[in-house]
């Protein structure tokens, strides 16, 4: 008897563990690709925001920096944006001071610059990492889909509507570029 009732307490004991488990688990909405299943804290009051809002839109995500030779992509992303939002496209900025310390300031400095000086109005993140030994989720899986690692500020990843990861892009490629925007204008073009 003793035996029996040790054995259901250790399979009590078990399950509760298991459901705490299941329970500190992020909820996971059923329509939303496992990509997209992270919640960022948003670039200018640090609200969180899931990512699972974009899924069924073709999304590029960049890493950007606001001391960089590449900074001025900012503007073009913008335009890349104004033009194709209303179709379904996102861009989703993500900082990081990871290369060459180019993004050092605080969310604060870097939400004001980017407003002040190009008006961005896509969905910005707070700062993170982005390569490295420790990305943010949604890159540290971005990485593992493509197999390439961001290499400067201002790469870029295409996700189509279903939250498939299409291609990657690196710095040198303009958001503007034919070789970019013949992608989105495809994936924005397929059904669902």
């Amino acid at each position: 008897m003793i035996r029996n009732m040790t054995r259901h307490l250790l399979a009590l004991l078990l399950l509760a563990s298991a459901m705490q488990f299941v329970e500190a688990a992020p909820p996971m909405s059923p329509n939303c690709s496992a990509l997209l299943s992270h919640t960022f804290p948003r670039l200018q009051d640090e609200a969180p925001q899931n990512l699972c809002q974009y899924q069924g839109k073709v999304i590029l995500v960049v890493n950007t920096a606001s001391f960089c030779g590449f900074t001025s992509q900012y503007e073009s992303l913008e335009k890349l944006y104004a033009k194709y939002k209303d179709r379904g496209l996102v861009v989703l900025g993500f900082p990081s001071n990871d290369f060459g310390q180019q993004e050092p300031g605080s969310n604060k400095e870097i939400a004001e610059f980017c407003k002040n000086t190009y008006d961005v109005k896509f969905p910005m993140f707070a700062k993170s990492s982005v390569s490295g030994s420790n990305p943010n989720p949604l890159f540290k899986m971005l990485i593992a889909k493509t197999g390439t690692t961001p290499k400067w500020n201002f790469y870029k990843y295409l996700i189509d509507r279903n939250g498939n990861v299409i291609d990657a892009f690196g710095s040198m490629t303009k958001p503007t570029s034919s070789s970019l925007t013949s992608e989105i204008e495809k994936l924005l073009g397929e059904k669902n």
